[in-house]
Formats: C-alpha cells, structure tokens, sequence
C-alpha cells in the first residue's frame, strides 16, 4: 500500500507518495495549472501517478489558518477533496498543513538553494512534510 501526499494550491498542487511500508515520503512533482478553476488535466495527472505508484489513500494539505480557524482556501481544498474522491475513488483524508511551506523553505535555505531557485521546489517539498506528518502519526498510533 502506498499514499500520496498533496499541497493543493491556486496554480499548482505538490505531490508526494510514500514508500510500501508507509515510513518515508518522497516528492515527485509538481502539477501546474494556468488557471485556479481549471483542474481537469490536473486531476487527469494526479490519476496517473495515482495508477503508476498504486496510490490506496490521499493526504490532502489542509490549510487552516494559524488561530485554527478556517478561511477561503480551506473552502477551495474541501471541494477539490470531494472532486478526488469522487472521479479516484480512494479515501481523502485532511491534513493540517499549517507551517509546512515555511519549513519546506527554511529547508530548502539551509541546503543552500538559492531564494530565486526555491519556488520551482517548494511545492512538492511541502507536499512532502505534510505526508510525512501524516505517515510519522499512524507510526506513533501504533506503538
């Protein structure tokens, strides 16, 4: 079984699926649209990385806002939850992405990519952290 992570975003959504034994999560690309409601070739991508890597489940960055309440962008990621689950038929599951980007850009900083280099990566980067959340939590429940 495997799992895919994703930063959903106006213009891009990053990916990320875990290894066969759900311990790590790798980033795999980034899925850029021209426009925020034109998401047809992006769902079309996402079901073929979902059949190339046998994807059972989908983690979806939830983005909620830092005093926990819910925003315009939460709106937009519950309909692009119902519109995966509906044309994958595979679980979604949300997934509190809050800081994700900043730490993927803090680490991207302190590998020495440069400021201008780092938007082209950050996507899939924080695609990566929220998977890996989400992989390290079913870890934990297990011990």
């Amino acid at each position: 079984m495997r799992v895919m992570g994703l930063d959903y975003g106006s213009k891009t959504v990053g990916v990320a699926v875990s290894d066969s034994l759900l311990l790590t999560a790798q980033g795999v690309e980034i899925v850029r649209r021209e426009k925020e409601d034109k998401l047809r070739q992006t769902l079309a991508r996402l079901e073929e990385i979902i059949k190339e890597y046998e994807i059972e489940k989908i983690v979806l960055g939830y983005p909620k806002n830092m005093n926990n309440t819910e925003g315009i962008r939460c709106e937009k990621t519950k309909a692009f939850a119902q519109m995966l689950e509906r044309r994958t038929k595979l679980p979604v599951i949300l997934w509190d992405e809050r800081l994700t980007t900043v730490e993927a850009d803090r680490t991207m900083k302190e590998g020495g990519i440069r400021r201008e280099n780092r938007k082209q990566y950050v996507d899939k980067l924080a695609a990566v952290f929220i998977l890996q959340g989400y992989l390290d939590s079913i870890f934990h429940a297990k011990e």
